[in-house]
């Protein structure tokens, strides 16, 4: 048989090892399906064209890029440890690479690697690692008792967490749909992780990790299981609430008194306040295989992202069905950024172009209405003018030129009258920007939700930022 394009494909995308190849620059020109989904990428145009650093899959770079240096200068290597970042979470890998070659001339590399963390961790039985689950536990779960005579713990369990491993809690989900068995699946994201790893180092991350599993293990004890999917993913099990009523006092309690979400972690040199972002839905009632269940859950989840995240969303078909999941890329905050920048030139003063733009900020941040304080104090609404409040005092709780709060609290020892504003209608979490014009403050554009605990993105600040840039031209 002939070797062509599609064939290679089709082998290189049943290999079960993560394949890459790069150009003679170290950028990437393909990878296989083994690769897309370790990182979790629906499609290779994500990373084309780009290196490591590009991605920023490695905490120290260098010596990486030392590494593919060499090979591209002759030398093969055949399987070096080493680590890289997958979803906020450093994991252990072992890599092979060798130079591309045509005819005598070296015209890239192409390598592969496997994730050895979980082996290293269960060997070593790394410090901080629990056991949430024992087999007579798990037996109470008829899937788990059929196999667990013949199938150790060490195997069944994610070796940091002691929570169900990924394969093990997919298998267990697939399961009860092959049994017809009702239950709810949910995915739970930790917020901002990569920002405790960075700040803190990993063991405070695993220490997120397992306590964050820890709880989640308890709170569903009796009726349900958890499981890590992955990196800071964490999946539950639920076979008891399955209406929806049940499923939102189940989250309400999650979110309120579980001891799982929403608590303080202390580490060395400070401290962290733990949140997540959670999406569900159920079988039958919500899908009726895996693949769909799933698509749901994930659609479900990056809607709580999208609405700030540390908070949970319920799949219901009347509202969702349709929904189409526009993901904030780094090319699609351009866009918006441009079409913002083309409504404002059209509009004459700042509250024509706040007007102009606020259909497309109200869907990109999921606000309601979106505010304007003047020099006089004044508070009104963009898309209600009838909505006027006094601000007078908002300038003692923006020391720079943005300022964004999860809850109330400083602004209300700061700020007391913007705070009785914001408080008299239901506002529990704001961003506020100032616009400045030759370093004379023209304003400031108020974001205010009346959601609590709502963690304002980087990416939600940037782009308010950009628009009080453009109305104060």
């Amino acid at each position: 048989m002939k070797m062509n394009e599609e064939l290679f494909r089709s082998i290189i995308d049943t290999a079960q090892d993560c394949v890459f190849w790069k150009d003679k620059d170290r950028r990437f020109v393909g990878v296989n399906r083994a690769f897309l989904d370790y990182y979790g990428f629906d499609s290779e145009d994500v990373l084309i064209g780009k290196t490591d650093e590009d991605m920023g899959w490695h905490s120290d770079p260098e010596p990486y890029k030392q590494d593919e240096l060499e090979v591209l200068a002759g030398r093969s290597t055949y399987k070096v440890q080493g680590k890289c970042v997958m979803k906020g979470d450093e994991r252990d890998i072992i890599a092979s690479k060798r130079p591309i070659m045509n005819g005598r001339d070296i015209v890239g590399l192409t390598g592969s690697f496997v994730d050895i963390t979980d082996v290293l961790r269960r060997a070593s039985r790394l410090e901080g690692s629990q056991v949430m689950y024992t087999i007579d536990k798990l037996r109470n779960f008829p899937f788990f008792d059929k196999i667990i005579d013949d199938t150790s713990l060490d195997e069944l369990l994610d070796p940091l967490t002691g929570i169900l491993s990924r394969a093990w809690a997919i298998r267990f989900v697939q399961s009860l749909i092959a049994e017809g068995t009702p239950f709810t699946y949910t995915i739970v994201d930790l917020d901002n992780f990569k920002y405790i790893n960075d700040s803190f180092g990993h063991s405070a991350g695993d220490k997120v990790l397992t306590s964050v599993a820890k709880g989640l293990a308890e709170f569903t004890d009796g009726f349900g299981l958890a499981g890590r999917f992955g990196g800071d993913e964490l999946l539950l099990i639920d076979i008891k609430n399955t209406s929806y009523d049940d499923k939102k006092k189940f989250f309400d309690n999650l979110y309120g008194n579980s001891g799982a979400l929403r608590i303080t972690e202390r580490f060395d040199g400070g401290e962290a306040f733990i949140t997540g972002t959670s999406g569900c839905a159920s079988f039958p009632a919500d899908a009726q295989n895996f693949t769909d269940l799933f698509g749901i859950i994930d659609k479900m989840l990056y809607l709580g992202k999208n609405k700030g995240r540390n908070c949970y969303t319920i799949y219901d078909e009347r509202r969702h069905k349709d929904i189409e999941v526009r993901k904030l890329t780094k090319d699609g905050l351009f866009s918006v950024m441009r079409e913002m920048r083309n409504l404002t030139e059209q509009a004459p003063d700042i509250e024509g172009k706040l007007a102009a733009v606020f259909p497309l900020v109200k869907d990109m941040i999921q606000i309601k209405e979106l505010f304007f304080v003047d020099k006089d104090g004044l508070m009104r609404g963009t898309n209600d003018r009838t909505l006027c409040f006094c601000a007078e005092d908002i300038e003692n709780v923006v020391s720079g030129d943005i300022y964004s709060e999860n809850t109330l609290e400083p602004v209300k020892k700061n700020s007391p009258l913007f705070y009785e504003s914001l408080v008299e209608h239901g506002f529990e979490s704001v961003m506020v920007v100032r616009v400045r014009r030759r370093e004379e403050t023209e304003g400031f554009i108020v974001c205010a939700v009346k959601r609590s605990l709502r963690i304002w993105q980087d990416s939600e600040c940037a782009l308010m930022y950009f628009l009080s840039e453009l109305i104060a031209k």
